[in-house]
């Protein structure tokens, strides 16, 4: 099962998403991360969310910003957003229902995830906790999936 999370720009929400996503699942489940704009291509994270990830174990050091593109619809199952504009700026990019229904937000109840960029350090720490919550019901949802999809076999 593949699995895309997606902010604006791809250097701090979403690569801590990835990030601590990836650390509860099993190998087989693959993360991956992308931003809206295309304006940090190739860049590491912001070194705040570096920093927040080395803090509680994760280490996203090593990923690079990319644009979120249409073919993301045929290579992921899930697509997680960060806030609304990147809802909106994902699903404009949709072809089909199946397409559409791939997008959320990763917080349920239509709660987003501030963007901490403009802000101090404290606020990635929010962030983080934020998305670490959220990625505990997504492995629990992801990992019901999976062996429910097993015993169908």
């Amino acid at each position: 099962m593949k699995i895309l999370m997606v902010c604006l720009g791809n250097i701090c929400r979403s690569p801590l998403a990835e990030g601590i996503l990836q650390s509860k699942l099993p190998e087989n489940f693959i993360v991956e991360s992308a931003g809206t704009i295309d304006m940090h291509e190739g860049k590491n994270p912001d070194h705040r969310s570096i920093e927040t990830g080395y803090k509680y174990k994760v280490d996203i050091s090593k990923q690079q910003s990319r644009h979120f593109s249409e073919n993301d619809f045929k290579e992921f199952d899930h697509i997680f957003c960060m806030d609304q504009n990147n809802v909106q700026d994902v699903l404009s990019l949709a072809k089909t229902e199946s397409d559409r229904n791939k997008v959320s937000l990763i917080l349920e109840n239509n709660q987003e995830v501030p963007d901490p960029y403009w802000s101090e350090m404290d606020a990635f720490d929010k962030v983080y906790h934020m998305l670490d919550k959220a990625c505990d019901r997504i492995t629990d949802d992801l990992l019901s999936q999976a062996k429910s999809k097993k015993s169908q076999v």
